[in-house]
C-alpha cells in the first residue's frame, strides 16, 4: 500500500471554504497540536479552511519511504492535496513545519502552482547555527528518548522519566500525547506513535536545508512572513541581518511575550498577527 499522510481538516460549522491553507506542526508533534489555532482562525473568517497533517514519521503518518527529508515532507503535501481534492495556496508552519512550508512554497511555484502566502513561525529560514542547534530542546529531547526503554508500563511514566532527566513538567506532559497503546501482537504497555529514527534523519536534513535562495529569488511570487518569537533563542544576528536586504514580499515580524512555542505562549498575539496581516493576502 502506498504511503499517504494522515490529516484532519478544520472548517467553521456549516461553512464551505473558498480558501485553504496548510497548518504544519514541528518535530515530535502532530496535526492536533495546532487545531486550536485553526479553530480560532475559521471562527474569525469562515471563508478559510485548514488541512492539518501529521508529517511523515509523526502521529498516524507511519511507514514513510526514504529519504526522510524536508523536501520529501513537501512532496507528501502535494500527494495529500491530490488525494483530498483540496489544494491550499497558503502554508503556515511552526518550527520544523515552518521550514517545510518554505520548501513547499518553492517547490509549488516551480511546479507552476499558485502560492499566495507562506508563514514560518519561529524558524530561521537559513542554515541553523550549529552550537545553538545542538543545544536546542528538541535535540535534547530526542537524545533523552533514546535512553527510555519501550514499552512503558503506563502513560504517565513518561512524565516521571523526562522530569527526572531535567525537562519541565509541561513538555513532559505534552509527550504523553505521543504515546499509543500496544497492538495485539506487541508486549503490553505504551509505545511511541512516532518513528524516532525517521525523526532524527529529518532533523539532520533540516540542518542542511536553506530556504534563503527562494526568499531572495526575484522570480518568487508568493509573499513570505517570518515570525520571530521575542524570547526565542533560535536566532543569531547574521540571520536577522539578512532581512535588512529588503527582499520584496519578505516580511519579518516579532511576536512579543513569547518563547518558541508561539501557539502556547501567546495565542492571542499569534492570532492577531495572522489576521491583522491578512493571513493569505499577497503583497
Amino acid at each position: 500500500m502506498s504511503f499517504r499522510l494522515h490529516a484532519i481538516t478544520q472548517t467553521a460549522p456549516g461553512a464551505a471554504p473558498t480558501r485553504w491553507a496548510w497548518l504544519l506542526h514541528g518535530i515530535l508533534g502532530s496535526g492536533q497540536n495546532l487545531r486550536n489555532v485553526a479553530r480560532r482562525l475559521v471562527a474569525a473568517d469562515p471563508s478559510w479552511g485548514f488541512v492539518l497533517p501529521d508529517l511523515r514519521n509523526h502521529g498516524d503518518s507511519a511507514g514513510a519511504p526514504p529519504p526522510q527529508t524536508v523536501a520529501a515532507c513537501a512532496e507528501d503535501l502535494f500527494a495529500l492535496a491530490d488525494a483530498l481534492g483540496i489544494h491550499p495556496t497558503t502554508a503556515i508552519g511552526h518550527s520544523f513545519g515552518g521550514k517545510v512550508a518554505l520548501v513547499w512554497g518553492a517547490a509549488a511555484e516551480a511546479r507552476g502552482d499558485v502560492v499566495e502566502r507562506v508563514w514560518a513561525l519561529d524558524v530561521p529560514p537559513g542554515l541553523p547555527d550549529l552550537p545553538l542547534a545542538l543545544q536546542s530542546e528538541v535535540v535534547r529531547v530526542v537524545s533523552a528518548l533514546r535512553t527510555i526503554p519501550m514499552p512503558l508500563p503506563r502513560r504517565d511514566a513518561i512524565v516521571e522519566r523526562l522530569t527526572t532527566l531535567g525537562f519541565g513538567p509541561m513538555l513532559a506532559q505534552w509527550m504523553t500525547t505521543n504515546l499509543r497503546a500496544a497492538r495485539e501482537e506487541e508486549a503490553p504497555g505504551f509505545f511511541w506513535r512516532f518513528d524516532l529514527d525517521g525523526i532524527e534523519a529529518m532533523l539532520q536534513d533540516y540542518a542542511r536545508t536553506d530556504a534563503w535562495p527562494w526568499l531572495a529569488s526575484p522570480r518568487r511570487r508568493a509573499r513570505v512572513d517570518v515570525v520571530r518569537a521575542e524570547r526565542s533563542e533560535r536566532w543569531v544576528d547574521a540571520e536577522l541581518e539578512r532581512f535588512a536586504h529588503g527582499y520584496p514580499g519578505v516580511h519579518l515580524h516579532v511576536l512579543p511575550d513569547s518563547g518558541h512555542w508561539v501557539h502556547v505562549d501567546n495565542p492571542d498575539g499569534l492570532h492577531g498577527l495572522l489576521m491583522g496581516q491578512g493571513l493569505g493576502a499577497k503583497f
